[in-house]
């Protein structure tokens, strides 16, 4: 038997436990080194994570008020296809599914067995499950690389599967139960993150970091300060992203025209303030040098071994491990919600649309877990990652954008929630996502034009379901 509709169980306190949790996962622990290596110094590295703070509270604030105009399941697909229409709104329901979620999913539960091999040495990514294939690195123009792919099945990805099959299962018993693990492991993260923060912030390593910047190697390229600090939004930018996962369960939150966007507010302006603490631990005790060359880029194991010892890196790895399933669980928990609504416009599986008897779109979440599963078997889905952060930006541009548009075009819609500060707060978000994505394009191309051409690839699929388009 099917259930009749969602069930309101997520209040005030879980929605925002459910965008903390989805947004803290593994990257705040790991991009900085990257980002130090474009931008070289520590103000670089804290400027750019304040411009990633700002710009996700602006974004925030303006979804705000498009969840209380339209507090259904769907979310950030729901505003899209109310503004622009169902072409707009299926194309990014299919780059969600494709890359967006599934990707981020398959990432991160793969990054989990990386790290559980730090305590079960046999589980590890270097040993094959069965046959594998390795295809090699495919230049499709002098800028623009894919590749090198090595596809199969090792212990770190069986473990990777094997968590994300579990969670689906869990979330298969309503949003109640999912909303309590994502309670008990988004406030475990955060009290580890703010532990990592103290140590780093109040104690003195034994040998004190230098704060220098790092030096220009010769004969290597350089970027104009703005220009890096845009160039390297697509790392913090992935750190913070999922901070739009409440909106995808608004028909499962109790009074949704308020409570998504109180919690938008409160958890990215949380999460987003422990992102840039942090980094001021890090450079406090590595500084840049530190930073850059961090082993595996682990800055954040580097930090709290440099502090503790060999065994910081150990406790690091296992609050990385709360971090990461914490994460994961809200991300299999509101992704089959998008599904679930896309499917009810006509866009998608008509078997996706119908609810278990805990009110859970069961096959949503299955067939996410599907996806999921195979994208784990490559392994190398980070560069896929790294393609789709362009489009991602693109799509919030253009929600960001409908904010405008549907101030003009329908000024008669209720809006239990206005954006503070409109229009200079929207406004100034689409200024400063339009430079991310122009710098990305001219300097990044390997990671752009791709990452478009993924979206494309939805077009004749939704040219197929057109005809079922509800009208």
């Amino acid at each position: 038997m099917e259930s009749t509709g969602y069930r309101r169980h997520v209040g005030l306190f879980s929605a925002t436990m459910l965008i903390a949790g989805s947004m803290i996962g593994s990257g705040v622990f790991i991009v900085a080194a990257d980002m130090v290596r474009t931008g070289r110094s520590g103000g670089f590295l804290l400027t750019a994570w304040g411009l990633t703070a700002v710009l996700t509270l602006f974004a925030a604030l303006s979804y705000g008020e498009l969840a209380g105009m339209f507090p259904r399941a769907g979310g950030q697909y729901t505003y899209l296809r109310e503004t622009y229409g169902a072409a707009t709104g299926f194309l990014y329901g299919w780059t969600f599914f494709v890359v967006i979620e599934c990707g981020t999913i398959a990432a991160v539960a793969v990054g989990f067995g990386k790290y559980l091999g730090s305590f079960f040495p046999a589980i590890t990514d270097t040993a094959w499950i069965g046959p594998h294939l390795d295809v090699p690195l495919l230049k499709v123009t002098q800028a623009i690389s894919v590749g090198p792919y090595h596809l199969g099945l090792t212990p770190s990805r069986l473990s990777g599967v094997a968590v994300v099959l579990l969670l689906s299962a869990v979330n298969l018993y309503g949003v109640r139960m999912g909303a309590r693990i994502q309670n008990l492991f988004t406030v475990a993260k955060i009290g580890g993150l703010a532990a990592l923060i103290l140590l780093g912030l109040l104690l003195r390593p034994p040998v004190a970091a230098s704060q220098a910047p790092l030096p220009l190697l010769e004969g290597a390229a350089t970027l104009p300060f703005l220009t890096a600090l845009l160039v390297v939004q697509t790392g913090s930018m992935f750190s913070a992203d999922a901070w739009n996962s409440i909106t995808f369960i608004a028909g499962e939150v109790k009074a949704p025209e308020r409570t998504i966007p109180y919690s938008l507010l409160i958890g990215t302006t949380l999460v987003c303030g422990l992102y840039v603490l942090a980094n001021g631990a890090y450079l406090k005790v590595l500084g840049p040098a530190g930073i850059a060359n961090a082993p595996q880029d682990r800055v954040g194991s580097a930090a709290l071994q440099a502090l503790l010892g060999r065994g910081g890196g150990l406790i690091m790895a296992g609050s990385i491990l709360v971090s990461m399933f914490g994460c994961l669980n809200g991300l299999v928990l509101s992704g089959a919600r998008v599904y679930q609504r896309m499917a009810e416009d006509g866009l998608f599986y008509p078997k996706a649309a119908l609810l278990n008897d805990h009110g859970v779109p069961a096959f949503g979440l299955w067939i996410q877990a599907l996806w999921t599963c195979l994208l784990t078997l490559t392994g190398t889905y980070g560069q896929l990652l790294d393609f789709i952060m362009l489009p991602t930006i693109l799509f919030y541009v253009f929600t960001v954008g409908g904010v405008f548009i549907l101030r003009w075009r329908r000024p008669e819609l209720d809006r239990p929630v206005r954006v503070w500060g409109y229009p200079l707060v929207p406004a100034l978000y689409l200024v400063g996502a339009c430079a991310i994505i122009g710098a990305l394009f001219i300097h990044r191309p390997s990671y752009s034009w791709p990452g478009l051409i993924l979206v494309a690839l939805g077009l004749p699929v939704y040219l197929a379901v057109k005809p079922r388009v509800a009208a």
